[in-house]
């Protein structure tokens, strides 16, 4: 008949085997796993940046972006980047991100707070999980 023996749960006892097809088997195992991987929730990270001198109406403009990037689900990563001599204004910097967070408190929370990496100080805002809206 051209069957195979295929050993399915080794550790059981007795050991589980069943008579198939071993080539059709692999397959439908292998479409189960993408299947599996397929409905796993996907991580997506929007960045979003800002200069020590931010002004008022570009902060709101970058703030209207990251609400609806919260909304959708996306974790925002917002950073301040230094460019040259602006390296002395860290203190503005991150009074611009503790505003960004102090906006968007009601849609999502910071995984930690303001730091300085290099020439760019960072900060990550995850959702909160009753944000999700469904269109």
């Amino acid at each position: 008949m051209e069957l195979d023996l295929v050993e399915i749960s080794p550790k059981a006892d007795p050991p589980v085997v069943r008579i198939v097809d071993f080539k059709k088997f692999l397959y439908e195992k292998k479409k189960k796993q993408k299947e599996i991987k397929a409905k796993a929730l996907k991580t997506v990270i929007k960045e979003i940046r800002f200069g020590p001198n931010t002004d008022d109406h570009d902060f709101d403009f970058k703030l209207r972006h990251a609400q609806k990037f919260l909304e959708e689900g996306s974790k925002v990563k917002a950073y301040v980047h230094f460019k040259g001599r602006t390296i002395v204004f860290k203190d503005r910097g991150e009074l611009l991100l503790l505003r960004f967070l102090k906006e968007l408190e009601e849609l999502g929370a910071a995984e930690t707070l303001p730091k300085l990496e290099g020439r760019r100080m960072t900060v990550i805002i995850s959702p909160k999980k009753t944000v999700k809206k469904k269109k």
